[in-house]
């Protein structure tokens, strides 16, 4: 039968008995959400137009009357353990949408469109170089136990804001040969 250890079972794995006997453990109480307790949360300052930034992702909060009573303060965004996201205030979850900072050209939407087909595999080349990883210093995905992973820059690649003329020269030079 799996469940918590005894303290004789413990004294045993580790061979250093405990210092007090007392167990601290206690049922869940039905008012506790395990599943919200076990979640990475960050504090987000609602914009002027009713958006916020998370790991490079912009969150549109609904347009509606309540949403507007939002402007200025802040909200937090709940990262759950299997990857969802959640934007709260005041223990209520808030409707809204993504827009992605770091979008990707379709390879179907270059053979598809006759008149942007050249331009939209330029702008796939130079979307090649971009370094399109997440945030480097925020928890993992996964919340697997570990605390913030600092990656390092990935050789060859570039941040978003790095790019410039010479990059998207290159990718047209690549495009026409």
């Amino acid at each position: 039968m799996l469940g918590v250890p005894t303290v004789a079972e413990c004294t045993e794995i580790k061979g250093t008995p405990p210092r007090n006997d007392f167990d601290a453990h206690r049922p869940i109480r039905p008012d506790e959400d395990l599943e919200l307790i076990f979640t990475w949360r960050e504090p987000r300052k609602v914009s002027h137009v009713l958006t916020l930034q998370y790991d490079k992702t912009i969150y549109l909060l609904a347009d509606t009357p309540e949403m507007h009573r939002l402007i200025g303060k802040y909200i937090e965004v709940v990262e759950y353990p299997d990857g969802r996201i959640e934007l709260r205030a005041g223990g209520t979850s808030l409707p809204y949408s993504t827009y992605d900072r770091l979008p990707q050209v379709n390879q179907g939407a270059i053979v598809e469109n006759k008149r942007l087909g050249h331009v939209l595999q330029v702008v796939q080349i130079a979307q090649e170089q971009r370094d399109n990883r997440r945030s480097l210093s925020v928890p993992s995905r996964a919340h697997n136990g570990q605390g913030p992973i600092q990656r390092k820059a990935v050789p060859g690649k570039k941040s978003q804001r790095q790019l410039d003329q010479t990059d998207v020269e290159e990718a047209i030079k690549k495009t026409l040969h």
